[in-house]
């Protein structure tokens, strides 16, 4: 899932680099990955783009470089290609006549148009689809041969790219002394909208991915409309000319269930809903749900969001269940939205970074945890630990979303169907998966309704195809999810040095295991003390010896053998450290203990850095010495190394 944005300005001295800039930011949350812009300035294009949030990638030194009255910009989120810089949009090439294109969506027939632009000897230097699909354009302008070329060729040439490209793509492109062009695909997948502002120099356009960053832009910008599905859009240099064309009929109208259950904000509008609307209505139905399964006698006492985008759906919730509303995480605004970091332990790790509890909600409370949706479950099993280690009796969690069973191939980061954790499972068995009391679906026949019913005249169907396995565009087969699948384990392989740190064991623990919690953002080491049932234990920290904490086995990780354990690491230990930059183990001295882990020395160049626990293991050249335990430090050691690790 991406962010788009293209802005033309009717005064030609004027500047739409900051303007650009401002939007790019009110799409942030749909990708942080990289983002770029393009402007161009007396038929000049002007471009930045980089890894990094917009923040990051627009100093203000840079954007004074960004001079023209037109532009387009995008933020990534990667769901075709890899995560380099050299994958940032806009796309850019200069034959014929310049143009530069940024993209929303994702292509499901690539193989088949690399092979094309092969045959007409254009390299596509990247995995992108979005690339591709400027190559497509442009081979397509190209192949009129125009010193200059008309809208009518232009919507030509998108007729014969829509025709060409399956799955799904909002498009805006930058044609350098020409105009801008935007189209979205013949199903309305991803969204597109655009509005416009009277000026005394005319008209100024804006287009979109999402109407909240027309709004921000300036108060006389009003929003017009949603693109249609199969339309294209033209744009003079100067904005003297707008035209639109209807390229493709419609099949079906379809836009993006998801977009409204987790990715828009909920201040757009998207095809005429109201995205915060739509979530009360999903909260709505997620209450009557949660009387379904429970009983009117339910004993939750209390309602909690997941920060943030389930907040409007829990607070409707628990308003039906006459409970109250309490809030139960604190967010920490500076970390990213962890669905749409790339990898499945980066996520995990970045859970308890992301979001902390605040206990006094939490003791002694049959509690109900509210998320916008339930994917990996990489989030859920962390928050739901964090809740029983708050102190409370029972953790309910609901997801106003129904269950995530089926592979996203319009754009979405859900491609490998066993990443799923409600792929070929029932809701009994996810619940022991996640460790919770009951875990509670709505179901996809109320939420599609929860959505259409705010404009039936104009969406009667959604994309709902990670909820359901129908695909909109009639052309996935299972060969071709089993290839993603392929191609993201290759992928995932050649990344991943290490294995991965969440153990979920197969056989309960035994009284006396040694076993790791990850607590905050560190790792505690602890023994298994009393065995509860089939999915839960009491454990005792050996930090914090004069308590017992009951988890469940799946926020348990058995110690590999030969591994250290926080009880183990004090300061002065001579030990070997994985090096982050080429994953190698050198030998290192343990010199602090940190709120993230441990600051260790390396021996032979006297670099110092900060690591976590999983970066250390014995040094076998000192196996018969190194012997230093817990037992062993010094008094004042263990006592600075106890207060440094409460958290």
């Amino acid at each position: 899932m991406c962010g788009i944005i293209a802005l033309v300005n009717a005064d030609l001295d004027s500047h739409v680099n900051q303007a650009l800039v401002d939007g790019l930011t009110m799409l942030q949350h749909r990708g942080q990955d990289a983002a770029g812009i393009v402007t161009c300035h007396r038929n000049r294009l002007n471009m930045r783009k980089d890894n990094g949030t917009v923040a990051e990638v627009f100093t203000q030194e840079s954007v004074q470089h960004l001079k023209g009255n037109i532009g387009i910009g995008h933020v990534r989120y990667p769901t075709a290609g890899g995560s380099c810089s050299a994958e940032a949009q806009p796309f850019y090439t200069n034959y014929p006549f310049g143009i530069a294109l940024a993209h929303n969506g994702n292509l499901t027939n690539t193989a088949e148009l690399t092979a094309q632009m092969s045959n007409v000897f254009r390299h596509i230097n990247t995995g992108s689809d979005s690339e591709l699909l400027l190559n497509l354009f442009a081979d397509e302008l190209q192949r009129r041969q125009l010193t200059y070329i008309t809208p009518n060729d232009i919507f030509d040439a998108v007729r014969i790219v829509m025709r060409k490209c399956r799955g799904s793509y909002a498009v805006v492109v930058l044609i350098n002394r020409i105009g801008l062009l935007a189209f979205r695909d013949p199903y309305g997948i991803r969204p597109l909208c655009f509005g416009k502002r009277r000026t005394a120099h005319g008209t100024d356009y804006a287009i979109a991915s999402e109407s909240v960053a027309i709004d921000s832009l300036d108060p006389l910008f009003k929003l017009e409309r949603d693109v249609h599905p199969g339309e294209a859009i033209f744009i003079t240099m100067q904005g003297q000319q707008f035209l639109n064309r209807q390229i493709l009929s419609s099949p079906k109208f379809a836009p993006c269930l998801f977009e409204y259950v987790y990715f828009s904000r909920p201040d757009s509008v998207m095809d005429g809903i109201k995205v915060y609307e739509a979530r009360i209505g999903m909260g709505e139905k997620l209450a009557k749900r949660i009387i379904d399964v429970l009983g009117p006698d339910h004993d939750i006492d209390v309602v909690m969001p997941i920060p943030e985008t389930s907040r409007t759906a829990a607070l409707q919730c628990a308003h039906l269940l006459q409970r109250p509303y309490r809030e139960g995480y604190v967010k920490n605004r500076y970390i990213a939205r962890t669905f749409i970091m790339p990898g499945q332990e980066v996520r995990r790790k970045t859970v308890r970074l992301k979001l902390n509890t605040v206990r006094s909600e939490f003791y002694g409370r049959n509690v109900l945890l509210i998320d916008d949706s339930i994917v990996r479950g990489t989030t859920s099993i962390e928050l739901i630990s964090m809740a029983r280690e708050a102190g409370a009796k029972k953790v309910y969690f609901a997801s106003a979303a129904p269950p995530v069973r089926f592979a996203n191939v319009y754009g979405i980061d859900i491609p490998t169907r066993a990443e799923l954790v409600a792929y070929g499972r029932d809701e009994e068995e996810i619940t022991d998966c996640l460790g919770a009391d009951r875990v509670i679906y709505n179901t996809l026949e109320d939420i599609r309704d929860a959505v259409v019913s705010l404009n039936p005249d104009h969406v009667t169907i959604l994309e709902d195809s990670c909820f359901s396995g129908q695909y909109v565009t009639g052309d996935i087969t299972e060969a071709y999810l089993a290839s993603l699948e392929a191609a993201r384990g290759e992928g995932r392989n050649a990344r991943t040095a290490s294995p991965p740190l969440l153990i979920i064991p197969t056989e309960p623990f035994n009284v006396g295991d040694r076993i790791e919690v990850l607590g905050g953002a560190r790792v505690f080491s602890g023994v298994v003390t009393s065995l509860l049932n089939d999915s839960e234990c009491h454990i005792r920290y050996y930090e914090f010896p004069e308590s017992e904490v009951k988890l469940p086995y799946t926020s348990l990780q058995p110690i590999p053998p030969g591994s250290y354990t926080c009880d183990q690491v004090v300061v002065g230990l001579q030990c070997q450290c994985k090096y982050a930059s080429d994953l190698q183990y050198y030998a290192a001295t343990v010199t602090g203990i940190t709120q993230y882990g441990y600051a260790v020395t390396y021996t032979e160049y006297g670099n110092a850095e900060e690591v976590p626990l999983e970066y250390l293991r014995p040094n076998p050249a000192l196996a018969s010495t190194n012997t230093t335990t817990e037992a062993d430090a010094p008094k004042e050691t263990k006592e600075a190394k106890k207060e440094l690790t409460l958290i």
